[in-house]
């Protein structure tokens, strides 16, 4: 397994010091949220990309690409009934490609709960026409680039969109574009009406990325579920992305969450 974890876990940290310190735990990736290093991914310059880049492979580790994509920004929706701000929607997600590329990665997890939510009175139908619309202005940048849109389902608790893997792939499979595919979360498939295991063997054909927390908003092994299925089933559809540890719940503090998620992690992927 390649595993990951995400930049704003360790938040008032330098960028330099997060990459030496997860690399000494054992990680090999980092994904990155675009608020930890600008109001909008275009303030963040060629030269500052190439830097972080630089910082991360001299620590030995990659930056797999960007999640959280539109959160703390405005003027962004993916489900808009507004033509011109679906458009603007995604041209952005065209720039988050170009950048996560420049750093080195090939991933883009469109979660961003609160900036996809249906608007009072559309109905699913339309709100998936326009994510359709929103989307179709970032294929070619995905293309060139060569990086993944990775669609990520998450709880009725946090959205009114896309609130189960079926309905993630239902929406890949009408974009029907090589670049666009699945993410997948275990605090979101808490949910789902499948075990986590089986979600994760019946989407095996579309699933590109994979977030590791506990229904608890914290890490791996810091709540009551068992990972040892988990980690069995993806190793059963021969899963061969990172596993990237995401929480919501940033106690005890950040080294206790990067040192015991890994260690748990490690042990449940080898038993």
């Amino acid at each position: 397994m390649k595993y990951a974890i995400c930049n704003e876990t360790f938040e008032g940290w330098d960028h330099a010091r997060v990459c030496a310190r997860v690399a000494e735990l054992g990680y090999t990736g980092l994904e990155m949220a675009p608020f930890t290093l600008a109001p909008r991914i275009t303030d963040v310059t060629a030269a500052r990309r190439a830097e972080l880049r630089k910082q991360a492979e001299a620590a030995g580790v990659q930056i797999i690409g960007l999640h959280w994509l539109l959160a703390k920004t405005e003027g962004f929706h993916l489900t808009s009934p507004d033509a011109a701000t679906r458009k603007r929607t995604g041209e952005y997600l065209a720039e988050l490609s170009h950048a996560a590329a420049d750093m080195g990665g090939d991933v883009l997890v469109l979660g961003s709960p609160f900036q996809r939510n249906l608007p009072e009175g559309m109905t699913r139908e339309q709100g998936e026409a326009n994510a359709l619309d929103t989307l179709s202005y970032c294929l070619p940048a995905l293309e060139r680039d060569r990086v993944y849109l990775c669609l990520e389902p998450l709880t009725p608790a946090e959205t009114n969109f896309m609130m189960c893997a079926a309905e993630g792939v239902a929406l890949a499979q009408k974009l029907a574009h090589p670049f666009v595919k699945l993410h997948l979360d275990v605090k979101a498939m808490s949910v789902e009406t499948a075990p986590t295991p089986d979600v994760i063997r019946a989407n095996r054909d579309w699933v590109r990325h994979f977030h590791a927390n506990d229904p608890n908003k914290r890490g791996p092994g810091f709540g009551d579920t068992d990972f040892k299925p988990i980690f069995r089933a993806l190793k059963d559809v021969n899963y061969t992305g990172w596993v990237s540890v995401e929480v919501f719940d940033y106690s005890p503090d950040p080294e206790t969450i990067a040192r015991e998620s890994i260690r748990y992690m490690r042990e449940c992927a080898t038993s």
